[in-house]
């Protein structure tokens, strides 16, 4: 019987294989970033992945802005020793400039989400010292009618991808966290006006209280930018009771790099 079954998994692995051969030749993967044809779907071809920069210590122990040299493992930048984030640590993989915007705005604008396995992948790797079992991962939300009109919450879909790569141990939870107002587009806005846009705009969702209280939390989103929005959202998760609140994003936009 033990013989039957292995052999029909084995027939159902061939003709998957199978299956994903011809595909490719019908449908031919292409670069997650300029199009071009690749070998294998969730893949960059060899020229965009050397034009992008994947962040790598040595960085921040608190934000992970990248440092030019190496200060020690637990250096902070200027901007966390003059204000401590409300989240713990924070842990990007790219750095958010020409070469890697289109490669995040494809995935939160443009409904390509063949990259979101990848990409999941990638941050479970550059996060890989926050996740440890136990944790959730709880994305960021949009505002109901955005999500609506989206379709889908490309942050929630990076936590997924994060999930899956990481296996049994960790927690997904979609709608850990709920947005209560709508707060707009944060683009164009300074530091200070980020965080007065989105100050009391999440809240822990009722039904999940009582598995924040003691647990470490991991928020997921796309793009750090003044940290606002991670900061907005671990309060409430601290309120609730939460160990520890790190941050995982795809990408971050690095400024002021000198001033450590």
């Amino acid at each position: 019987m033990h013989d039957a079954a292995d052999r029909v998994r084995e027939l159902v692995g061939h003709s998957g294989a199978l299956a994903g051969r011809v595909l490719n030749l019908l449908l031919p993967p292409v670069c997650l970033n300029c199009g071009e044809v690749v070998d294998s779907p969730g893949r960059l071809c060899a020229p965009c992945w050397t034009s992008i920069s994947f962040i790598a210590p040595p960085f921040c122990a608190c934000c992970g802005l990248p440092f030019p040299y190496d200060l020690g493992p637990e250096a902070l930048c200027a901007a966390c020793i003059a204000s401590q984030p409300r989240y713990g640590r924070a842990r990007a993989v790219l750095r958010y400039d020409d070469h890697s915007r289109g490669l995040v705005l494809r995935l939160k604008h443009a409904d390509r989400l063949e990259g979101a396995g990848a990409f999941g992948l990638w941050m479970a790797r550059a996060g890989a010292d926050l996740l440890a079992p136990g944790s959730l991962i709880a994305p960021v939300p949009l505002w109901r009618w955005r999500l609506f009109r989206r379709r889908y919450n490309q942050s929630a879909l990076l936590a997924l991808g994060i999930g899956r790569a990481v296996g049994p141990g960790i927690s997904v939870i979609p709608d850990l966290l709920v947005r209560r107002r709508s707060t707009g587009s944060q683009a164009g806005l300074g530091r200070a006006q980020r965080a007065r846009n989105v100050q009391g705009a999440f809240a822990v969702g009722a039904e999940h209280a009582d598995r924040v209280r003691g647990r470490a939390v991991v928020l997921v989103d796309d793009v750090l930018t003044t940290g606002a929005t991670l900061e907005a959202c671990a309060r409430p998760l601290l309120r609730a009771g939460a160990a520890r609140v790190d941050a995982l994003v795809l990408a971050r936009v690095v400024r002021d790099e000198a001033q450590i």
